[in-house]
């Protein structure tokens, strides 16, 4: 081929090779052009698909705190770790490593794995440490990231566990004031639109769509000094006396609010890693009991309501013992003619079946009910039980007098805390409550002002001469009674088994603040609730009336220590723990 038929193909080529490039760029111009202008919104919507989300904004679980806003629980930042399990299972080589930060074996967390495998998200585990959190961190293992969680945090850790309970892993209340006031504490989460890489990774807030509602905080009725103070006497109690439980909740009589609630065994709802159902319930207002001579006041007072008897009336209680069908009510001795004063004073059965069954069953059963026996207290705590008392139709002879001395009915530690709170406050009956009130909930009268202070009188006296001496309060009038009472089983009651009872009131002439204390099988060689639960009421009173500033209203004794510390002789450390 010439020269010139050379340079005429070459040109030709050169000119295809541009018309290509030409058509080329043509097509891709125009096919961007066409994605611009017509199919922009379609490949809008598939690129958010994958990465624009909708996220939720965590809404912080409100507070609880005592009546002086002092902290009972709260929401603490916190991390968990979770897991791609296809990309996880990858580093099966380092595990062990994992397992050592976290205390797992290497067949846990194969069992954790290995059948969810076509999952994309497993947590590995909740609420890390910081310092599990930054071991795994240092590791570097693929397919295992964190996220942001919040745990709950109780600084009063088992003085109040009982009051406030706990949450689960998920923020959720589960017992006390957490479980009660959940859906208060809880909040509502927000809603806002974020862009994530291809790990799932927040790269982006690009919208807020829904605001969060953080919950609210629950303002409780406790105190938490007097908590403690309550606290440590019955733990020191129940473990001196070698008792298999106890309770004791004190209220304020004037707006019926709850001041301490304490049970033992108690727990840590910071550690709950070997938790027993039988400590965190709440027994003040879940276990029944009868509740044995601490009913007595109830029954003189529904003598002088009836206005057969009135306060110089008096009974015979010679030679003892009392017959009653094929059944008898003893003393624990002749105590022979008593008043009224008298058969509180010496707590005498005799003397009160007596006096019960010269009455019709009915006014005995209206006192009973009118005072909140057997009946739920109101109280916003979870698992309150009714009590026991049946309808006084039903009630054959020896019943009706063995009710006067408080067998054959049941309360709990809570329910007999607010009877007693119609004595404090001259006859008037109020609901209780385990919330802050600025102002007492809705009086009922149960019986005249008259009757209350009568009985109130007589309850006095039983402390500063009778069974309840030890409950003397250095400074203070008290008044109250004792009750020792022989717990109930299969086979009838037990002869070795009781509970000791104390519940009083506190300035005697102006009550302030009622408390009731049960012990449970105490096993030191004492059981009388005089000597067991009595001294309990001073110690925490002497420490209550100084914390909340109630004025003394007697002459101070010269020995102010309670029997209860002499007869053990134990010593306080300082966080109140048996040395």
């Amino acid at each position: 081929m010439s020269e010139a038929g050379v340079n005429k193909e070459l040109k030709f080529r050169r000119r295809i090779v541009v018309l290509v490039f030409i058509g080329a760029a043509v097509t891709l111009t125009w096919r961007v052009i066409t994605l611009q202008l017509h199919e922009s919104e379609f490949l809008q919507g598939h690129g958010d698909a994958r990465y624009l989300r909708v996220d939720q904004i965590h809404a912080n679980r409100g507070m609880i705190v005592d009546r002086n806003d002092e902290p009972l629980a709260l929401s603490t930042p916190t991390v968990s770790a979770w897991i791609k399990p296809s990309k996880f299972i990858l580093e099966r080589t380092r595990w062990p490593e994992l397992g050592r930060i976290l205390n797992m074996t290497v067949d846990h967390l194969e069992t954790l794995v290995l059948p969810r495998m076509d999952r994309k998200f497993v947590y590995l585990k909740r609420h890390l440490t910081p310092d599990e959190g930054n071991a795994i961190r240092a590791l570097r293992l693929g397919g295992v990231h964190f996220q942001g969680e919040y745990r709950r945090y109780y600084p009063a850790a088992e003085v109040a566990s009982h009051v406030i309970g706990f949450t689960n892993v998920d923020d959720r209340g589960q017992e006390g004031i957490e479980l009660s006031f959940d859906a208060a504490l809880n909040g509502e989460p927000g809603l806002r639109r974020v862009i994530k890489d291809r790990l799932g990774r927040i790269v982006e807030d690009v919208e807020r769509l829904q605001p969060n509602r953080p919950g609210q905080t629950v303002r409780l009725s406790i105190d938490q000094r007097v908590q403690y103070a309550a606290y440590r006497a019955l733990k020191n109690a129940v473990h001196a006396e070698r008792a298999r439980a106890g309770s004791l909740v004190i209220v304020d009589t004037l707006t019926g609010e709850i001041i301490a609630l304490v049970n033992q065994p108690s727990f840590n709802p910071n550690n709950r890693t070997e938790l027993k159902g039988e400590h965190y319930r709440n027994r003040a207002v879940t276990d029944l009991f009868e509740p044995g001579s601490t009913i007595k006041p109830f029954t003189i007072a529904a003598a002088l309501e009836s206005g057969a008897y009135a306060a110089q009336s008096t009974i015979n209680t010679a030679p003892g013992f009392f017959k009653v069908g094929r059944h008898t009510v003893r003393d624990a001795r002749n105590y022979g003619v008593l008043d009224i004063a008298g058969i509180i004073e010496k707590s005498s059965n005799v003397g009160a079946s007596k006096i019960a069954l010269s009455m019709e069953p009915q006014v005995l059963w209206e006192t009973f009910s009118a005072v909140g026996l057997g009946a739920l207290t109101q109280v916003s705590l979870p698992g309150e039980t009714y009590g026991r008392l049946t309808g006084f139709s039903n009630w054959r002879e020896i019943e009706h007098a063995t009710l006067a001395f408080g067998y054959g009915l049941s309360v709990t530690t809570a329910q007999l805390a607010r009877a007693y709170t119609a004595l404090a406050n001259d006859g008037l009956l109020q609901p209780l409550s385990i919330v802050r009130t600025e102002t007492s909930g809705p009086k009922i009268r149960v019986m005249s002002s008259a009757t209350a202070r009568a009985v109130r009188e007589m309850l006095e006296i039983a402390v500063a001469k009778g069974t309840g001496k030890h409950a003397q309060v250095p400074g203070y009038t008290v008044a109250g009674k004792t009750g020792t009472v022989h717990k109930s089983t299969v086979s009838g009651y037990a002869e070795d088994r009781y509970l000791s009872l104390f519940a009083g009131m506190i300035p005697a002439r102006s009550p302030r603040l009622v408390a009731v204390i049960l012990v449970d099988e105490p096993q030191s060689g004492e059981h009388f609730g005089g000597l067991v639960a009595a001294p309990i009421f001073a110690t925490v009173m002497t420490e209550a009336t100084r914390i909340l500033n109630i004025p003394p209203d007697k002459v101070i004794d010269t020995d102010p220590k309670p029997v209860w510390f002499a007869r053990h002789e134990v010593s306080l450390g300082a966080a109140g723990e048996i040395q």
